[in-house]
């Protein structure tokens, strides 16, 4: 194994001190570089961006644990110390993005003897420094420092009230008419004869899926749109005029044309005209299946002339099974939590020529499972699992970088938060997995790095969902699946019932591609203008993008966590999913184990992390430009 070593974890009683005394030595160590870096900068090129990589490695490592903490520990108060240390560490790096002595250190260097990592390197940093405004005023600088500070607290406002704003309904055992058998045995009435249903996933998905009784689903439906409503509201509107404060003061027209311009769609137009193109793709294919739903639905409700989302997952669940021979019930069957979660690791592993080493290791909880990663025998990263809800822990499902990789100093950490339940899982909760684990696999199989900036998971934000989003296609294969989906009678899945999945999946393809262009419409328009009342602005961007009326009363913006982190970039998920398709357009669907094309891929696409632009990365995959073509033949079938 690796003679680097993962760093140890504190136990539950030394949390909060080693979180806020990890974020202060990286906080020091950071500093005293900056110190020395412009006391005496090195002669030697290569040198000066070993100490610049230094200083980023140092900030990186304590916002790794700090964004980790955040979001997991049970302890509100560790969580609470972590927030602050990330305010602490982003104004010392909104400091230093402002700092003209170290640009002036950085933008005076020779590049023309350095290699192509270093130069990039240097290219990133200088393009950094400028989109920080080092080159602005006096004046405009220090509010840009000031805007910076106050839209990060606005961002863990936002966060905190979705993660800490679980609501509820009470129902009668009677109103959960059609629930599986495990659901209804985990929920049982309490003394008042009341169920209590959360909002969190383990609860609320299978309550929309399967509860027969509308006016449970629309009481579900409405705290489900309301989570963080109103607290989020004037939050977002707060942080939607920082952020277009901050845009203008750097000289762009809007924050969407800021945050556009380092991804590979490259401005906020491109992002309006490629949402129109996938709307208008998707048109026909997505009024058809809405049809077949309505049609189904009218069956039950004979006046119905549209059905919204209170009823959509009931429905489409019923066309599957009725019309697909697809049941949901039955299907998760196959689908122990614990068996999964072996097969993803087993699928994964061989799939990548990758092992996972068990590790008993002290964690932020007692349900977090740690594994080392090895390849060829040698450990090459740690990654923590951490699938299951609780009170105050992040409530979707998501990677988060403990610490990067970088080659012969420390070995790259990744976490996996999910919330899914302990007993049987819903198969799209099996994709889902499969899906977010692939971001585990790139931060990792991408850790071996010369500079902490191409890190793991590095590459244009508008290209990191398209590995995950190929690797979803592995929890859709027959024989993939057959290696560990069994019911309690150790009956493997049936391939006829696989194929019949695939193809009741495909059935809502059209509108769920209009709903995912409704939410990046949101996304985007939210960061174009200022409006007086966003709930308006859902109500009518989904009126024109969806296929699906709004729900009266509701304020989906306030729960809809990608506001903070993707910001205007929603369409990020889209724009990945028709490079993923082109992806995996070169393996062939009868050996999806193929060692040739698989590693391939791997050392192409995922070891090199952010070393390359993202249409290099597939080219040199692919053996030519990704194209448009793979996703629009899928979306027709």
């Amino acid at each position: 194994m690796s003679a680097l070593e993962p760093q140890d974890l504190p136990t539950a009683e030394d949390a909060l001190t080693w979180v806020a005394q990890t974020c202060d030595d990286g906080l020091s160590r950071a500093s005293a570089a900056v110190d020395s870096l412009k006391a005496a900068p090195p002669a030697d090129a290569l040198e000066v961006l070993h100490a610049w990589n230094d200083i980023h490695v140092a900030l990186a490592n304590a916002a790794g644990v700090a964004g980790v903490y955040a979001e997991t520990d049970p302890s509100s108060a560790v969580r609470a110390a972590a927030d602050d240390a990330m305010q602490r560490l982003d104004a010392f790096s909104t400091e230093l993005g402002m700092d003209r002595e170290v640009f002036a250190i950085l933008d005076a260097l020779d590049a023309s003897g350095l290699g192509d990592d270093a130069q990039r390197f240097l290219e990133r940093a200088l393009r950094d420094f400028r989109r920080s405004g080092v080159d602005q005023d006096d004046a405009t600088r220090a509010r840009l420092t000031e805007v910076a500070e106050l839209e990060l607290t606005a961002s863990q406002e936002h966060s905190k009230h979705i993660r800490e704003g679980v609501r509820s309904i009470s129902v009668p055992p009677e109103a959960l008419a059609g629930m599986p058998q495990d659901w209804l045995d985990a929920h049982p009435a309490g003394d008042d004869g009341m169920v209590t249903v959360t909002t969190d996933y383990p609860d609320s998905i299978p309550l929309i899926t399967f509860c027969s009784d509308a006016s449970t689903r629309m009481a579900m439906t409405l705290e489900r749109l309301n989570v963080a409503w109103p607290a989020n509201d004037a939050v977002l509107q707060r942080l939607l005029e920082l952020r277009a404060e901050h845009a203008k003061l750097l000289g762009y027209d809007t924050w969407a044309d800021f945050d556009a311009e380092v991804k590979m769609i490259g401005n906020a137009s491109a992002i309006g005209e490629f949402i129109d193109k996938i709307t208008a793709a998707a048109a026909d294919r997505a009024q058809r299946d809405k049809a077949v739903l309505l049609k189904r639905l009218q069956q039950d409700v004979p006046e119905a002339t549209d059905i919204s989302s209170a009823d959509l997952t009931y429905y489409s669940e019923l066309v599957r099974k009725e019309q697909y021979a697809v049941d949901a019930q039955q299907v998760r069957t196959y689908f122990s939590f614990a068996k999964v979660r072996q097969g993803l690791l087993d699928v994964t592993g061989r799939l990548f020529e990758i092992a996972f080493e068990p590790v008993d290791v002290t964690t932020w909880h007692e349900e977090v499972a740690a594994y080392d990663v090895l390849r060829a025998g040698e450990r090459v990263g740690r990654i923590y699992l951490d699938l299951h809800p609780r009170d105050g822990k992040y409530k979707h499902a998501a990677q988060f970088d403990l610490r990067g990789g970088l080659r012969d100093r420390q070995l790259p950490e990744g976490v996996l938060l999910c919330n899914f339940g302990r007993g049987l899982m819903e198969h799209d909760e099996v994709v889902t997995l499969f899906h977010e684990f692939g971001h585990l696999i790139h931060h990792v199989l991408g850790g071996d790095q010369e500079f902490i900036t191409f890190s793991g998971v590095a590459t244009e934000w508008d290209f990191v969902e398209a590995p995950s989003q190929m690797l979803e296609e592995w929890a859709w294969d027959a024989d993939v699946l057959a290696t560990f989906a069994s019911n309690e009678q150790g009956e493997t899945i049936p391939a006829e019932l696989v194929r019949k999945m695939r193809k009741a999946d495909d059935f809502g393809k059209g509108f769920q591609a209009r709903t995912q262009m409704f939410y990046a419409a949101l996304s985007l328009n939210l960061h174009l203008r200022r409006y007086d009342d966003l709930t308006a602005v859902v109500r009518d961007l989904q009126a024109k993008y969806s296929v699906f009326p709004y729900v009266p009363d509701t304020h989906f913006h306030c729960a809809f966590g990608h506001l903070d982190g993707y910001s205007s970039g929603y369409y990020t998920y889209m724009w990945s999913l028709v490079i993923a398709k082109d992806m995996f357009s070169a393996f062939d669907t009868d050996d999806m184990f193929n060692q040739e094309v698989a590693g391939r891929y791997r050392d192409n696409v995922l070891v090199p992390g952010g070393r390359r632009d993202a249409a290099k990365l597939v080219e040199q995959f692919l053996g030519r430009p990704y194209t448009f073509d793979a996703y629009a033949a899928w979306l027709a079938e």
